[in-house]
């Protein structure tokens, strides 16, 4: 069972920036890019300034970057608040494959690890793909407990793994750090998403944590299990696993370019019931809600557990389908601003709510997770009906977003804290980050001019 973790480790220890094909490298820069600005608006979240303060505030200092509060500190802080900020507002980029969100998993360590030890931009690019390949796989490899939330799970084998590959390490260190990080996964709960428990927005930056923790204690001398992976995805946190996806065209299909990109600001399984629903408002021209009697969505296994039609907080909002169609339909939109807590209060949009039904389609299930399928009907007050279906999210691979339409989500996350001017660098350095000399150069605009969020935000 082993000797596919000798060909991952060789593979991760002996690969180059100038081994990556140029798609993997074109993709990477917009995960960076759109990560950078799903982190520093997340940044600005009531929670996350909080517990940035108290986890900054003892004094100490570092030298890698807080994103979004031109704060820096040591490396494992950085990496757990950039990943917990990362995923606050549910529009971190994720890889339908994988049933999970590997960039935010690997990103956050390889970039604090990277500004502290002065690596340069390609560097830094090569451990990120990696790291995202790696947990990528894992995830593929596996089939989670249902019980099980994914973040915080096989992510911290890709933020180990991108973090060792910083450091230079050889194939047997990236071995026993896949080893050792194996057992460092948390036991999540999927019942933190559908109850509005926002702790589950730190599973991410738990991970970003002890990958660096992993490569440490791999230095220190500590060392896993012969096959860590097997026995946790095998035994432990897993009902399947099958390790030769983690070598089948390795080196060949890069998972960072079969990607997703989110633009609604809530859980990607309702994305297909939002997608289906706003073409039948647009086929429509508009759409009163008081003229809507009942609407029903039928999708697939995962969507229709989101069901909750009176969601406690902002992240019991975004994992709620009926508020999520309410409350984008009554607010013209589905990102950040209708996902706030005033929305949440907002009597109209619970009269919505009360109306969606949810339910499985056990014909729609099976088509994961190569498709994520969903079915709308509308039923009017006049008796009439409108019904709209798709088969894939937009921004999926199957059904991308414009380069146009996610620099237009890049703008508006980057606003929440950036000049139009800081963003726009920003964004020009991760767009070239293989060519610069030391990856400061992209982290050191981080310190730009930040504005405060605003009462809405806040």
């Amino acid at each position: 069972m082993t000797d596919y973790l000798e060909t991952v480790s060789a593979y991760v220890a002996d690969t180059t920036l100038n081994d990556l094909p140029q798609p993997a490298i074109d993709r990477a820069r917009r995960v960076l890019a759109d990560s950078v600005a799903a982190i520093a608006a997340g940044s600005a979240e009531p929670e996350v300034v909080s517990l940035t303060e108290r986890v900054t505030g003892d004094g100490t200092t570092g030298r890698a970057s807080v994103i979004g509060t031109g704060l820096a500190t040591e490396p494992a802080k950085a990496a757990f608040l950039n990943g917990t900020a990362g995923t606050f507002l549910e529009l971190d980029e994720g890889n339908q494959f994988s049933r999970g969100h590997p960039g935010i998993h690997a990103l956050p360590s390889a970039l604090a690890v990277s500004e502290a030890a002065g690596k340069s931009g390609g560097e830094f690019l090569t451990a990120m793909i990696l790291g995202y390949e790696i947990g990528a796989r894992i995830g593929m490899a596996s089939k989670i407990l249902p019980s099980m939330h994914p973040h915080g799970t096989w992510g911290t084998v890709g933020s180990a793994v991108a973090v060792a590959k910083l450091h230079g390490a050889d194939a047997g260190q990236v071995k026993e750090v896949i080893n050792v990080s194996s057992t460092l996964g948390l036991a999540t709960s999927r019942q933190t998403m559908l109850q509005g428990g926002t702790v589950r927005n730190s599973f991410a930056g738990v991970s970003g944590h002890f990958g660096i923790l992993a490569w440490q204690m791999v230095e220190s001398g500590f060392t896993g299990e012969r096959d860590g992976l097997t026995t946790v995805w095998g035994t432990v946190s897993s009902t399947d696993w099958q390790p030769d996806v983690l070598t089948h065209e390795l080196g060949e299909r890069y998972e960072i370019a079969r990607n997703y990109f989110k633009r609604h600001a809530c859980c990607r399984y309702n994305h297909g019931a939002l997608d289906a629903f706003q073409m039948i408002v647009d086929a429509r021209g508009t759409l009163d809600p008081a003229t809507v009697a009942h609407v029903k969505v039928e999708t697939y296994s995962l969507a229709a557990q989101l069901s909750d039609r009176t969601p406690r907080n902002t992240l019991a909002g975004k994992f709620s389908l009926p508020f999520a169609m309410a409350s984008t339909l009554i607010n013209g939109s589905s990102g950040v601003e209708s996902f706030t807590w005033d929305k949440i209060r907002d009597q109209a949009i619970q009269a919505f709510a009360d109306k969606v039904e949810v339910v499985e389609d056990p014909s729609l299930t099976a088509m994961m997770p190569q498709y994520r399928p969903a079915r709308v009907t509308v039923t009017f007050t006049d008796g009439t009906t409108a019904s709209a279906e798709t088969k894939t999210n937009r921004g999926d691979t199957e059904d991308p977003y414009s380069d146009a339409e996610l620099d237009a989500k890049y703008a508006d996350l980057a606003g929440r804290v950036w000049s139009p001017e800081t963003a726009s660098a920003v964004y020009d350095a991760c767009f070239r980050v293989e060519s610069l000399a030391n990856i400061g150069a992209l982290t050191g605009l981080f310190t730009g001019p930040v504005t405060a969020p605003t009462a809405a935000q806040a």
